[in-house]
């Protein structure tokens, strides 16, 4: 017997294993226990070698070693995480010099992604002893030592689309051209910095040949992104980029906005709801590629139909209302305006002192402030307290009955309601020794403004038919504390000195608040519920003045 015979051999004796060990241990006393001799054991342990992913003793029992392992190590990297099963098929002996098998091949990728196909080689005995003739379509169809395979995700085509509230494009998939600097192929890598930043001016002036070098210093010698262009304006720059020494210019499919006037820290989140809808729907395939990376052909994978397009809370019109008044300020500013009746955020803007921060619209919690008169008038009806008795505790516990701190997970978005400093399942703790008791973002109190609309908390949601989900324990407001929480609102705007601005417009109920330089004004105009913060305000009304401006600008016609 053959301590190298065929694959999965059961010793079905004592004596049968006894006969294995004095065999291998006269093999091994002519140090030969880890090369097989014969053949067709020498096929035998190639196969098991390649389902060990053991590229480099594979190659060994071929006529080309470093081919063969070069081959076996890019197939092996290229399938991860597969899991490979060759086994023998057949094995022909022709003479004492040569030999013929047939393999089957099985890949396996996960459940319901599997891969099988046959294989032919053939085996010869050279001067150094039996080698298995090497060639790449001894282990995957079509391969050979200029081409690649990789296990890949596929995408059903068309790519799903990105809907406003109104069903009108937001967001579609578009040619990007990337445009970089590559230091490698410049002699002159501040002139070439100087060239592209001049060449790319008319359509992003802030920069500048010292910050493109800034970023070639930051990235040590990389190629860095200079600016992403849409076809037009590729079109129009790219002769005087092609002219640059060390440009590169890429083109690559990205999702954007359909109207260049939305800018907004919801878009990042749609593209963060539409690459989890791509990928729900993707399938899985192995592709061959060229020596140029080009495709060459699929070998095998599955794919589904594509998914419905997504269907954005976001009111396009509203949304630039939104843009227009935050960008009236030169402080960090930000708007989330809800529609009560459903939760639908409609609209979210910031300005650019704002989004240099990230997008504090919806993840940055900034101290109450006086907001806190609303959280104490709730919670003195509730605990049937003085307003002044009222404690910290009480008071955060009436700012998550408005949705102040309740964890809610928004499909797409990073967000925040606030900080509380009470525990519990749902809720968003404030670290320990701070010096505000309760935080909130805009987009927290954003849905409290909401909430004194509606009478309860309505999940917020980006997507039309998706709401958040939460742990909190969400119930309706008391009678009592609705009906105060309303007139608050209702008479602040009617006899505010700040908010004369807002008088302007029927129906609009809003209180302002102050935290430090800060400014807050939370408030509602039917179905619409808004919260804006301002650093660093310039006077008492300037939190009014910039929802007048949307007010304003919303009413407007498009031109």
């Amino acid at each position: 017997m053959d301590v190298w015979g065929p694959r999965r051999l059961r010793v079905k004796s004592a004596a049968a294993l006894v006969g294995a060990a004095v065999l291998a241990i006269t093999i091994g006393s002519c140090g030969m226990h880890n090369t097989p001799t014969d053949p067709q054991s020498i096929v035998d342990r190639f196969t098991q070698l390649l389902d060990d992913k053991n590229a480099t003793d594979a190659a060994d029992l071929t006529s080309y070693p470093s081919g063969a392992k070069a081959t076996l190590q890019q197939m092996f990297d290229g399938l991860n995480p597969g899991k490979p099963d060759y086994q023998v098929a057949q094995y022909i002996g022709l003479d004492a010099t040569s030999g013929m098998f047939d393999l089957k091949g099985d890949w396996n990728f996960g459940k319901g992604k599997d891969w099988s196909f046959d294989l032919q080689g053939s085996i010869r005995k050279l001067a150094i002893g039996w080698r298995i003739s090497w060639d790449p379509t001894l282990v995957l169809p079509q391969m050979d030592s200029t081409r690649s395979v990789k296990l890949v995700r596929t995408y059903p085509t068309p790519d799903p689309k990105v809907d406003d509230s109104v069903g009108a494009p937001l967001m579609t998939e578009q040619t990007i051209n990337v445009i970089k600097l590559d230091p490698s192929k410049t002699t002159n890598l501040v002139a070439s910095a100087n060239g592209l930043a001049a060449a790319i001016s008319p359509v992003a002036p802030l920069i500048t040949g010292p910050s493109l070098m800034q970023q070639v210093s930051t990235a040590q010698g990389k190629p860095i992104v200079a600016v992403s262009l849409r076809d037009d304006d590729f079109a129009i720059l790219q002769p005087a980029l092609a002219a640059v020494p060390g440009v590169v210019m890429e083109k690559h499919p990205e999702l954007v906005v359909a109207d260049r006037r939305v800018w907004s820290p919801l878009t990042d989140a749609y593209q963060k709801v539409w690459q989890d809808d791509r990928d729900a729907h993707s399938g899985w395939g192995v592709q061959l590629f060229g020596p140029d990376g080009a495709l060459i052909s699929q070998l095998a994978g599955t794919q589904g139909p594509p998914g419905p397009d997504i269907a954005a809370t976001m009111d396009q019109k509203l949304q630039r209302a939104a843009e227009d008044a935050v960008v009236s300020v030169g402080t960090a500013a930000s708007i989330v305006a809800i529609q009560p009746s459903t939760g639908a955020v409609v609209a979210a803007a910031q300005n650019n002192q704002a989004s240099t921060q990230g997008s504090p619209a919806f993840t940055t919690a900034y101290p109450a402030g006086s907001n806190m008169d609303l959280f104490k008038a709730a919670a003195a009806i509730t605990k049937n307290k003085a307003p002044q008795d009222v404690s910290v505790q009480d008071a955060a516990e009436a700012a998550a009955k408005l949705g102040v701190g309740i964890g809610f997970k928004v499909p797409g978005l990073d967000e925040t309601t606030g900080k509380l400093p009470i525990a519990g399942r749902g809720f968003e703790q404030v670290n320990q020794g701070g010096s505000d008791p309760i935080l909130a973002s805009p987009f927290g109190m954003a849905i409290a403004a909401a909430t004194i609309v509606r009478g309860s908390v309505a999940p917020p949601m980006i997507e039309i038919g998706r709401p958040a989900t939460t742990e909190a324990q969400l119930s309706p407001l008391p009678g009592p504390v609705l009906n105060k929480l309303q007139a608050m609102l209702r008479d602040s705007a009617a006899d505010g000195p700040d908010l004369a601005s807002l008088r302007h417009y029927a129906g609009v109920n809003a209180f302002a608040a102050t935290a430090g330089n800060d400014g807050w004004l939370i408030g509602n105009m039917g179905d619409l519920a808004f919260a804006i913060h301002i650093e660093g305000i310039d006077s008492g009304n300037a939190t009014a003045r910039m929802a007048t401006r949307m007010l304003q600008s919303f009413a407007t016609p498009d031109s």
